[in-house]
């Protein structure tokens, strides 16, 4: 297996992995390795079926059901996330961390390309262990020990769902979700502390009124998806990538206009943030 990094701050690509094919013990320790050092990785030209790619992803974690979007019959945790022709709101295009809102948000996500435009759709990943490290002592004080409260229903990421929830969407799901979560974790498995909110879902921070958490938390929005925090992933059919939840977010970038996307994702089970 070869690893290439893509970018200073977080992402690799692996060659030399054909996931059609079981992986052996050895393998799959090193592919979770690199997911650790690298928050995010890349597999490109794997020509996967739907039950090879949830066998990667069972070897990689235990998958689980999205909250708002019914599954692919037959395989209720892998859920078509898609952009038509017709369509201009993008699924997730904002930056985020997947369900923040769960009580147990997941460790990991998967995503496996069928369909992209011919030019966009690409997605930026941001390494939060690096929005947490370059913050000031004095602000790292402040923070340490609040919880944000994070919710399904902020109006900008509700947007980003309407069009698969008319199509696709969970019949009884419900319509909020919401969960506090320490605005900085640490990582189960590195033990190194993260940043851990998103404009997407976190919408406040116990004990504060709205008017003092929000310049704070306008503040780490802006700060933790500076330029020099990021990777930038260019789709083409067959690439798969693989991320942290639990130490990066990420943007679908939504600049493709009259063209369809297509692809497939599986969502890993995680454990309650600290």
């Amino acid at each position: 297996m070869k690893i290439q990094r893509i970018a200073g701050a977080l992402g690799a690509e692996l060659h030399g992995v054909d996931l059609t094919q079981p992986m052996s013990t050895d393998v799959q320790q090193a592919v979770r390795a690199a997911l650790l050092e690298h928050l995010v990785i890349f597999f490109r030209d794997q020509h996967l079926s739907t039950e090879q790619f949830m066998r990667f992803a069972q070897a990689m974690g235990t998958p689980v059901e999205y909250p708002f979007v019914k599954g692919l019959d037959g395989f209720p945790c892998v859920i078509e996330v898609k952009k038509l022709e017709h369509e201009k709101n993008n699924f997730g295009g904002i930056w985020h961390s997947d369900t923040t809102y769960l009580e147990q948000p997941p460790m990991g996500s998967m995503l496996l390309a069928h369909e992209i435009p011919p030019y966009g759709g690409d997605t930026l990943f941001a390494n939060q262990y690096l929005a947490w490290d370059t913050l000031s002592d004095t602000m790292k004080s402040l923070l340490d020990g609040l919880k944000g409260i994070s919710s399904s229903a902020k109006a900008d990421v509700s947007k980003t769902r309407e069009d698969r929830l008319k199509t696709d969407g969970k019949e009884g799901a419900p319509k909020n979700y919401t969960h506090a979560h320490p605005l900085v974790r640490t990582h189960p498995e590195t033990g190194r502390k993260a940043l851990y909110v998103n404009v997407a879902h976190t919408s406040g921070i116990v004990g504060m009124t709205d008017e003092e958490s929000a310049p704070l938390l306008k503040f780490l929005f802006e700060h933790q998806v500076k330029a020099e925090f990021t990777c930038r992933f260019v789709w083409r059919p067959h690439s798969l990538a693989f991320w942290d939840n639990r130490c990066t977010q990420h943007n679908p970038v939504n600049d493709y206009h009259g063209f369809k996307r297509v692809m497939h994702r599986i969502t890993l089970a995680g454990d309650t943030p600290v």
